[in-house]
């Protein structure tokens, strides 16, 4: 802004300056034209016939002009390489030197071959223009000389310049001040930014960046929160890996320890040792394999949606579970429509509720497996006869490690990761799981996806 106003400033001079020049041109081109014209058809006014006498003529033609305020009218008569005699009006020239007091300035006009030109001066330039007078008879040679003293309109000029620099400045001053605030406030955002990152570390990514407004900014800060709260996410998931991993199979672990410590020789109890020890390095083999599930659920391509038909979804669902157990297994009904899902993960968390539903009943009880659909949603879903969930489990059945407290009197074998998959399985598509009572009793999972 500065380099602008001050180019605007210089211009503005410039222009001031270059209007000065066209306008004492243009006076002095007047001036001499005039006298030129006076010259060549003016008559004496004692004689009444054409001059004869230069200095008559310069002398007549100067009473009869009116001088601007810094321009001089003069006459001069003499030989060339003598000093010349002036004939002048009678007035002042605010200027320091005028001409008709400088005899040095007059003589090399005077004997200048050009007919315009300027004098550079100490005292200041004058610009003039010179109208030779042809001689008349033996008489000497004369001519007439206009001359202009710039210095004022050019001081003026300048003082513009100066004023509009001063504007400038205060304006520039002004302007600071304003986009200092101003980009203050705007980037009092990216400053938070910049410290919220700063403070930032793997145990805490609780900060945040409030958001005003709906610019860039905001933009800005919102996407910022949003990589945060993915970090957030990341990090959480990563510890809940950790922390379950080890919650979780410390005890195989112990189990597997304990039993090679006190194996003994005995084929029979090396044989049952070893049985028991790849029992629970099969079982630890399923927490980490379900473990891994859930930590991938926490990524975007957790789940790759593509068109379905439901009822043929359905029908395989219902073919693969029926080899989980004896029971009395029902294809409750099938939904006629295509829907975008990924059919692997929801046959993996159908099949999940099936075995689920298997667990807590007994040979030659319903189970049903069906889907249903609407213009806005879809659910599948598995419904047992058994016991049901108790109404303290019903809140706490989804989450990882928890497992029923009453389940037809016989505590589940499993690592509590089942159900906890399912809800992986349906939030990533967008949608839930839900727990129902079975009319008639026993608990009805169902999955909806929007």
């Amino acid at each position: 802004m500065a380099v602008a106003l001050a180019s605007v400033a210089a211009t503005t001079r410039s222009i001031l300056l270059r209007d000065t020049d066209q306008r004492i041109n243009g006076l002095l081109a007047q001036e001499a034209g005039e006298f030129a014209n006076f010259e060549e058809q003016g008559f004496d006014p004692e004689t009444g016939r054409p001059f004869t006498d230069p200095g008559r003529l310069l002398r007549v033609f100067l009473e009869r002009q009116y001088a601007d305020l810094d321009e001089e009218l003069i006459g001069l008569v003499g030989e060339k390489g003598s000093k010349p005699a002036q004939i002048i009006q009678q007035r002042e020239i605010p200027v320091a030197l005028p001409l008709h007091e400088d005899a040095d300035a007059r003589r090399r006009i005077y004997a200048s071959p050009d007919s315009t030109g300027t004098l550079h001066r100490p005292q200041g330039d004058i610009r003039w223009a010179k109208v030779t007078v042809a001689r008349y008879g033996g008489e000497p040679a004369a001519a007439f000389v206009v001359a202009f003293h710039p210095g004022r309109e050019q001081a003026r000029a300048n003082e513009v310049f100066r004023v509009l620099l001063a504007i400038s400045g205060v304006a520039l001053l002004m302007t600071t001040g304003i986009a200092w605030v101003v980009a203050g406030r705007i980037l009092k955002p990216v400053r938070l930014v910049r410290t919220t990152a700063a403070q930032l570390t793997e145990q805490d990514l609780t900060r945040r960046i409030p958001v005003h407004g709906h610019d860039d900014v905001a933009a800005l800060a919102e996407t910022f929160n949003a990589m945060l709260d993915r970090l957030e996410r990341a990090f959480a998931t990563q510890r809940r890996f950790v922390d379950d991993a080890s919650h979780e199979l410390r005890t195989p672990i112990t189990i597997v320890r304990g039993h090679l410590e006190l194996m003994g020789d005995d084929p029979a109890e090396r044989e049952e040792t070893v049985r028991l020890v790849t029992d629970e390095l099969d079982r630890m083999s399923r927490i980490v394999e379900d473990l891994l599930l859930l930590a991938k659920a926490e990524r975007p391509d957790f789940v790759t949606p593509e068109p379905v038909q439901l009822a043929e979804l359905t029908a395989d669902v219902y073919v693969k579970a029926r080899t989980l157990g004896d029971r009395d297994w029902v294809l409750d009904g099938v939904a006629d429509r295509e829907a975008r899902l990924d059919p692997q993960r929801i046959t993996q968390a159908m099949v999940q509720l099936a075995q689920n539903a298997v667990q807590h009943t007994t040979a030659g009880q319903t189970i049903r497996i069906g889907s249903r659909a609407d213009d806005t949603r879809v659910e599948l879903y598995v419904a047992d006869s058994g016991p049901g969930v108790q109404p303290q489990d019903a809140e706490v059945v989804f989450e990882r490690f928890r497992r029923g407290t009453a389940r037809r009197g016989v505590r589940g074998t499993g690592a509590g990761l089942g159900l906890s998959i399912v809800k992986a399985i349906a939030e990533g598509h967008g949608g839930r799981v839900a727990l129902r009572t079975t009319e008639g009793g026993g608990a009805t999972f169902v999955l909806t996806l929007d």
